[in-house]
């Protein structure tokens, strides 16, 4: 018989979360004396210390309490599925903890959300956008169910199901003078400035494109998000290679862009769902999943 609670591990996972035994309070709404009982007793169940609390900084983990962390994150998802599949009639309850790489989270996200959601309206879907490296870390220590990321650099240890693709285009101010060309190449573009999306790992992987045909751009401006890119575009301060394709053909500012697509043969990125090979996915993520697959084709 189990020596502790899942309320203590969800208190754990808490203090772990906001860093403090204050803060985790707040959020959960008990005391903090009962919150640093409760880590305590959890610590005395398992034999071992979670943290180190230092009335100043804080809460540190302890590196047998970053172990328990996953472990203690994937219990309590597996209790919300029993919790589910116990209230009867099978719906998806619960949340679903997502990351998406964040150029890909304007066209991609919303309506992935918008209809599992509607298939599932009692699943809330929590998600984060960041860069590759930052999402990968969070999947490997349980802060994440999923992450959708382009299918570059992805560590090893992760699972991938590809659920679509998009090819690399050139995106241009409409008064450049290549603007009315059907594609363009880019060695015609070796000696303009560049605008490079730098938000890993597009960065390197516009780069290594540039050299594999023997290109070396000349690096003007590297901003970290997808929309700023295209206001410096949009203004005429270079050009930019992107895979994402928005709509609208006007910046933020109200400049118009034109996408060209791209004489050299360069393969398309593929789009995945990605989660770690030594996690056991839970109902909802299986659903999520499932429901991105179906999407794609």
């Amino acid at each position: 018989m189990s020596r502790f609670s899942l309320r203590q591990l969800e208190y754990f996972v808490a203090v772990a979360e906001a860093g403090t035994l204050s803060e985790a309070a707040a959020r959960l709404r008990v005391s903090q004396p009962g919150l640093s009982q409760s880590l305590t007793d959890l610590e005395r169940a398992l034999g071992v210390q979670l943290a180190v609390r230092r009335k100043a900084h804080g809460i540190t983990l302890t590196p047998s309490g970053a172990q328990v962390l996953r472990h203690a994150r994937d219990l309590l998802r597996r209790a919300q599925d029993l919790e589910s599949a116990a209230s009867g009639g099978g719906a998806l309850s619960g949340v679903l903890s997502l990351g998406c790489y964040v150029t890909l989270a304007p066209t991609v996200l919303p309506p992935l959300l918008q209809e599992f959601s509607a298939l599932h309206p009692d699943l809330t879907v929590e998600f984060t956008e960041d860069t590759q490296d930052v999402l990968q870390r969070r999947l490997l220590v349980g802060e994440l169910d999923l992450a959708i990321l382009y299918d570059m650099q992805v560590r090893p240890e992760m699972t991938r199901v590809v659920i679509g693709s998009a090819r690399p285009h050139i995106l241009l101010p409409a008064d450049h003078r290549l603007a009315g060309q059907p594609a363009v190449s880019l060695v015609d573009l070796a000696d303009e400035p560049m605008v490079l999306l730098d938000a890993p790992p597009s960065s390197q992987n516009t780069l290594s494109i540039f050299e594999r045909f023997g290109v070396s751009p000349d690096v003007r401006y590297r901003p970290t998000t997808f929309e700023l890119t295209r206001a410096l575009v949009g203004r005429g301060m270079g050009y930019a290679l992107l895979v994402q394709r928005p709509v609208n053909d006007r910046t933020y500012e109200g400049n118009p862009v034109v996408v060209k697509e791209i004489t050299e043969p360069i393969e398309p990125s593929h789009v995945l769902v990605a989660w770690p090979k030594t996690m056991r996915l839970n109902r909802r993520a299986e659903a999520f999943v499932e429901f991105c697959l179906g999407s794609s084709t």
